[in-house]
């Protein structure tokens, strides 16, 4: 029964693309299925399952509704129908994507020398990270089922194994590490990569809420910061060096002269001009002031006229022989 909340638009989109083969009603009916497995595979993953089997009886050919029926059966502990069904969207979609899956479905049946032939059937370089991470992890536990500690051991050191970073698939992989450490009575190592799983799952809370393989983020470890050091800031040194080009420009010199100019001329007139006053006259030569009286006396006096001066002389000249009279005064008087 479907809830007639549900909508097929809340598959997911590519989900939804695989089903456009189907005829419009069984494709939305389908949908509806698939959407309810999402969101019940989590808090009730046997009504989840029998969605999965209503989409897949519909919709057989579909990649999608064969890998959604095969998680769904591999959450319930049918392993056996997990494994035909995930066998089936291998040969549909002709991905390994589920691999991790299949192993540790042969590993469920008891088979463990399967789960590892089933493991090594792929490439490892051509699975995405989280899917050879994973795969790393089953490959590990089949070998533990074996008996061959040391081996599951080398199965999870891959260089995805890096306490200094953190994925969704961190913590698993640290604590995987950590149980086969202790296995092999490395109690004291075991305890350290624990430490690291949950640090790299708190870590993935803090940061992300929701764990996603896409999202890194450091780990950072419990130590007392530094003490700050004084860094050479080029960024710093630029800008200075932009600033001293700016002053040196001379448009921008001649625009600063230009508008302090005349403050700085006024200022400067008014400061000097007392000590200019009281200064100056000390420093005029003594012989100054008797030219300046003579040429005050002799303002008011008219300037003679040529004959008079010619007059003047001769009478000087006269005087210095003795003469007191000149020829044309005597004949003057004769007359």
């Amino acid at each position: 029964m479907l809830p007639d909340e549900v909508d097929p638009r809340d598959l997911h989109p590519s989900a939804r693309n695989e089903l456009k083969t189907l005829q419009a009603d069984v494709q939305e009916r389908v949908s509806r299925h698939l959407a309810m497995v999402a969101f019940l595979i989590d808090d009730d993953p046997e009504l989840a399952h029998q969605h999965a089997l209503s989409a897949s009886r519909r919709a057989g050919r579909i990649p999608v509704a064969r890998e959604t029926l095969a998680i769904t059966a591999y959450r319930t502990g049918d392993f056996a129908l997990a494994l035909r069904e995930l066998r089936t969207y291998r040969r549909l979609s002709g991905l390994d994507g589920h691999l991790a899956l299949m192993v540790d479905c042969e590993r469920g049946l008891g088979r463990p020398e399967k789960a590892i032939e089933t493991g090594l059937e792929a490439d490892p370089k051509t699975l995405e990270t989280d899917q050879r991470v994973h795969l790393a992890i089953a490959m590990s536990g089949a070998r533990l089922d074996l008996g061959q500690t040391q081996q599951a051991l080398f199965e999870l050191e891959i260089p995805e194994l890096n306490p200094k970073k953190a994925f969704s698939w961190s913590p698993d992989l640290f604590a995987a590490y950590a149980a086969v450490l202790e296995d092999l009575g490395r109690t004291s190592e075991a305890a350290t990569w624990q430490k690291h799983a949950d640090r790299a799952l708190a870590a993935l809370a803090d940061h992300h809420g929701s764990q996603d393989e896409l999202e890194v983020f450091e780990i950072l470890e419990s130590e007392p910061l530094p003490e700050p050091v004084e860094m050479y800031d080029a960024d710093a040194d630029a800008d200075a060096d932009a600033d001293a080009d700016a002053v040196a420009d001379p448009s921008e010199a001649v625009e600063t002269s230009v508008e302090a100019a005349p403050e700085t001329v006024a200022e400067e007139s008014i400061e000097a001009a007392p000590e200019e006053t009281t200064e100056s006259a000390p420093e005029q030569p003594a012989a100054a002031a008797p030219v300046a009286e003579a040429s005050e006396d002799d303002s008011d006096v008219a300037p003679l006229s040529f004959a008079e001066s010619v007059e003047a002389e001769v009478d000087e000249l006269l005087a210095e022989a003795g003469i007191t009279e000149t020829p044309t005064e005597a004949e003057e008087e004769s007359k």
